[in-house]
Parts: structure tokens; C-alpha cells; sequence
């Protein structure tokens, strides 16, 4: 009783609840509670479902079907590890379940879906952002759309692996228990994952290096402008 009066006094809402008074009110329907968790779950299981599944829809499904699987059935949650690990363990189970369904569909159809579906890429969950000039801006989108491609072309176990170590900042005791691997095989494919990570990086920039610090046409035609102005005024 004293938490529910706790959080009814809290002036900024459920967000700012724990993950276990969320989950107390959770279990009694509170709709609020179940929002607030889902907004602080939801850019690591996006993540995450959009590593494995490479689509945007279908990691949408995913992290979808995750929070039914786990508001349905949190009379079965009993505390043994954290939420967050409950929670992205399901996550997990769900993308490699659809993946399994995928390759037996591939498998029957006999359809080649070796390259991710056209124009697919990473989408993430809005986030505050201050304003940003357009220019700016479009040079985030850019060097997202770069990153977001190389990681797409990373090898799955590679892949899942850097995303959660590196992007979502999960341990590797952590992230090893999540995957069921030993914690030497997290480090040894994370440093794999970064290794190709480089090497794709330096193959898509290298073409782009002559790019850098442009200085011609108008901005070239004033400098010499600029220069012979001088030199007339020396004379």
C-alpha cells in the first residue's frame, strides 16, 4: 500500500519508478505502469530485434509480440534476474523463433533470401534531440545510414553481439548468460564484430576520401579573385 501512495505523491509521473513498483502496479492492469515500461524497454528490444531480423516491420513484430508475451505472464516473472534480462530473453526467443520459420520457408520455397529486402534499414525509436541545422542533420542521417549498413553486413552471432555489448552497453557476464555462450566467446566475437566492422567501414569511406575538405568551383574562383585583388593593390 505505502508504494502505491509513494507513486501517486511522485510529481513527474511512473517514469519515474522503478522497475519493480512498475511492475507491482503492472500486474494489477495499470496501464500507465505497462506504458511507462514499455517506453524504457523499448529502444533496447528494437535494437536488438532489428539486429537479428534485419527489417524494420518484423523487428517491429517482434518487440510488439515480446511485450504481450511478458504482460501476459507476469504472475510467471519471479525476480531471479532483473526485468530487463527477462524481458530481452523473450525478445530474443521471439526474433530466433521467426528466423527459424524463415529458413524453413526458405528451405521449401526454395526462394534466395540471402540480402536483406530492398530499402530495408534501421529506423530507430524517436529520441529528444536538440535542433539541428538541415545540413547538420542530413550528415547525421548519412553517417547513421553508413553505420547501420556495415553492422547490417556483419555475421548474425557477430552482429547480436556487438549490439548488445556495444550499443546497448549490456556486460559480458550479461550478455553471455542472454545468448547462453561462455563470456570468452562474447569477447572473441566482439572483437571479430570490430574487426569487420573497420574493415567495411574503410571499404565504404575509402572511395569518399578525396571528397574531403572540398574547395573548388565558387569558393576556388573568389580565392583567386581575392588574391589578385592584392596583388593588383601591391603594385
Amino acid at each position: 500500500m505505502e508504494t502505491l501512495l509513494s507513486a501517486l505523491r511522485l510529481p513527474f509521473g511512473k517514469d519515474g519508478l522503478s522497475d519493480g513498483q512498475l511492475l507491482a502496479l503492472a500486474r494489477k492492469r495499470d496501464e500507465t505502469a505497462i506504458r511507462a515500461l514499455i517506453r524504457r524497454y523499448n529502444q533496447r528490444l528494437f535494437r536488438l530485434a532489428r539486429s537479428m531480423m534485419k527489417d524494420e516491420q518484423e523487428a517491429e513484430d517482434v518487440v510488439q509480440e515480446t511485450y504481450v508475451r511478458a504482460f501476459t505472464a507476469l504472475d510467471s516473472f519471479r525476480g531471479d534476474a532483473a526485468f530487463s534480462t527477462w524481458l530481452t530473453r523473450i525478445a530474443l526467443n521471439e526474433a530466433n523463433g521467426r528466423l527459424r520459420r524463415r529458413r524453413t520457408m526458405v528451405e521449401l520455397t526454395e526462394i534466395d533470401r540471402s540480402e536483406p529486402a530492398a530499402g530495408a534499414e534501421i529506423i530507430m525509436f524517436p529520441l529528444n534531440s536538440s535542433a539541428l541545422s538541415p545540413e547538420a542533420e542530413a550528415g547525421r542521417v548519412q553517417v547513421r545510414r553508413l553505420l547501420e549498413e556495415a553492422i547490417d553486413r556483419l555475421p548474425e552471432p557477430f552482429r547480436v553481439v556487438f549490439i548488445l555489448r556495444e550499443i546497448e552497453g549490456m556486460g559480458t557476464e550479461e550478455t553471455a548468460s542472454l545468448l547462453s555462450l561462455k563470456p570468452e566467446t562474447v569477447k572473441t566475437r566482439l572483437f571479430r564484430a570490430k574487426r569487420l566492422l573497420r574493415a567495411e567501414l574503410e571499404k565504404a569511406l575509402q572511395p569518399r576520401f578525396s571528397d574531403i575538405f572540398p574547395f573548388a568551383g565558387k569558393r576556388c574562383a573568389l580565392m583567386a579573385d581575392r588574391v589578385i585583388a592584392r596583388l593588383r593593390g601591391s603594385v
